[in-house]
């Protein structure tokens, strides 16, 4: 396994569906921290998923706290746009978590706070809306995090 990728709390079936099947393609984990906005039986997951999610390594938590005290010496990211350090930026390891937030509102002010030095932002122009397709950042940060360890085990 390359990364630990974390949705905090995603709405969106459509959105993890896909952010499982690029998990399933790059050799990552994909963890989901309830409450969860649908169910994972939904057509809408399944479909955007394809055929990958029986392929797909996952693990459901009960809450942040709980994913912290499993992963205890783990390097955590928080992915937000309130971050002043580019995704870029950061040096990467095999085996890191990278958090993403709610598609309606991001990643809460405990989470974000809680590492502020580990927080990290996609750049983007400034506009009147609010920020990238959750989907594409997560894929975005990904492989600028499996490029940095070499892309492992990947043609």
């Amino acid at each position: 396994m390359n990364l630990n990728i974390v949705l905090f709390q995603p709405e969106i079936p459509q959105n993890t569906g896909n952010i499982g099947r690029t998990c399933v393609l790059t050799d990552c984990k994909l963890h989901l921290i309830k409450p969860l906005g649908f169910s994972l039986e939904e057509k809408q997951l399944k479909r955007a998923g394809l055929d990958y999610w029986p392929f797909l390594e996952l693990e459901i938590h009960e809450s942040y706290e709980a994913l912290r005290e499993q992963y205890k010496d783990a390097t955590f990211y928080f992915s937000t746009t309130k971050a002043s350090n580019l995704y870029s930026e950061v040096k990467y390891k095999k085996g890191d978590f990278i958090i993403f937030g709610r598609e309606s509102s991001g990643l809460p002010d405990s989470v974000r706070d809680s590492d502020p030095e580990r927080c990290i932002r996609v750049p983007m122009i400034s506009t009147t809306t609010r920020s990238l397709n959750l989907s594409n950042t997560v894929a975005i940060t990904a492989y600028e995090a499996l490029k940095q360890i070499g892309f492992p085990e990947m043609k």
